[in-house]
């Protein structure tokens, strides 16, 4: 549960806006999303070792952003 300390003289719309960076920050919904469905362990390895594989391309120059 987030919560968020607002002054009285605060304007709303500067409270909603902590309370989306501070929801943002929380990644609360990429937790939700993940739990949407089951992911096998060998294909959540699978995806990392791609990731890290094209992270690796990109810093060695051979990958055009």
């Amino acid at each position: 549960m987030l919560i968020i300390d607002s002054k009285d003289c605060e304007n709303i719309d500067k409270a909603l806006k902590k309370y989306k960076k501070k929801f943002e920050k929380s990644r609360i919904l990429m937790q939700l999303r993940d739990r949407q469905s089951f992911t096998k362990p060998s294909v959540r390895r699978r995806t990392e070792v791609l990731k890290a594989v094209y992270k690796q391309q990109i810093a060695s120059g051979k990958v055009e952003l």
